[in-house]
């Protein structure tokens, strides 16, 4: 199972990253897990687990059931996968994280142009930054 993702994305086996007790799991299964947690399908995908709520607003990836807002999504595995060997949806998830994050960053100059704290900027430091 790992070789065979391995050979997919061009790696050797040992050389994907994974949690040891996860890693010996799935090595006796020789297979992947049937659902993939954000942070297992953005390894898959070779991207950041931060980008995963990207591609699912942009319906580029679809999380199983009906998840509410701030539960744990679940991704089916054979469905990345498979997505995985499409050129054209590889180009379109590539270009949604560029475009995801350049629009944050954006943002983030606008507001720290603007003098506005940034969501990560805790009062005091706001105000020692306006000289407050």
């Amino acid at each position: 199972m790992l070789k065979r993702l391995a050979q997919t994305f061009g790696a050797k086996a040992d050389e994907i990253e994974m949690k040891d007790d996860q890693h010996r799991f799935l090595m006796l299964l020789d297979q992947l897990p049937a659902r993939l947690t954000a942070e297992q399908a953005a390894w898959v995908l070779n991207c950041q687990p931060h980008d995963i709520p990207a591609l699912v607003a942009a319906k580029l990836l679809k999380p199983l059931g009906n998840p509410a807002a701030n539960s744990v999504k679940f991704f089916a595995t054979a469905d990345v996968l498979e997505s995985t060997k499409d050129r054209n949806w590889l180009v379109r998830v590539t270009s949604t994280i560029n475009q995801h994050w350049h629009q944050q960053n954006a943002r983030k100059k606008n507001r720290l142009a603007e003098g506005l704290p940034n969501r990560h900027s805790s009062p005091v430091s706001v105000s020692m930054a306006t000289g407050g």
